[in-house]
């Protein structure tokens, strides 16, 4: 069995997206307005993106700064939207305004998404209750990852709740993958790895001059590399 890590990329548009396949992502995460922390991409930049890359996309179902759902219905009609283009895999995650997971908001959408796959992002950071968060979104259909970093400051402070949770793997709660993101650095991969984390979500560290430039490929190559 392969031990390779996964390597998920933030891509903006089809350079992005074709840069961090090249130089060897594993999946892209597709978003809009990373002054927003990440909208959902219109249909057309979906459909342009699907037709560069081969390797899977997770689309963004968000549509203003904050954890709040916002528009419900505004959301599942652009789920609904995205999935009629052929998406397959989402990203999504929203809090009531006590800090508790929104859970009419998530199955709302996991009712439209039918089966499809997806990631609960990183509203899980900003959560009052993790614990009571995943014990409640548990046996919603298609979840099968967490994107976080452990805690609302980054990796840095957050290490200690990664790997207190990856040791809870398979506990009630506990059966959906954790992907490392937010504040990521190469120097956090050796004690991540060696407690058996194997997903890694990157955003700014593809794009070595700043989120107003483009992905590079060897950006995303020395993560690859660092993941080998």
């Amino acid at each position: 069995m392969s031990n390779r890590a996964l390597l998920e990329v933030i891509a903006l548009d089809v350079e992005d997206a074709v840069a961090a396949q090249a130089g060897g992502a594993d999946r892209l995460e597709l978003v809009t307005d990373m002054a927003a922390d990440g909208l959902t991409p219109p249909r057309a930049t979906f459909a342009a993106i699907r037709a560069a890359v081969d390797i899977p996309l997770r689309v963004m179902l968000r549509l203003a700064d904050g954890f709040a759902a916002g528009d419900l219905e505004e959301l599942v009609a652009a789920a609904r939207g995205l999935r009629a283009e052929g998406a397959e895999e989402f990203v999504l995650g929203f809090l009531n305004p006590e800090g508790g997971v929104d859970l009419a908001a998530v199955e709302a959408l996991v009712a439209e998404l039918d089966g499809c796959r997806w990631t609960f992002h990183r509203a899980i950071d900003r959560a009052a209750d993790r614990d009571g968060l995943r014990k409640a979104l548990a046996d919603l259909p298609g979840l099968d990852t967490y994107l976080t970093a452990g805690a609302a400051g980054g990796v840095d402070l957050g290490l200690p709740t990664l790997l207190a949770e990856q040791a809870r793997r398979g506990e009630p709660g506990y059966g959906a993958r954790i992907l490392v993101g937010g504040g990521l650095g190469l120097h956090h991969l050796p004690q991540l790895r060696a407690a058996g984390l194997d997903a890694f979500h990157i955003g700014g560290a593809a794009r070595p001059n700043g989120w107003s430039t483009p992905v590079t490929a060897s950006a995303v190559a020395e993560w690859r590399t660092a993941l080998s």
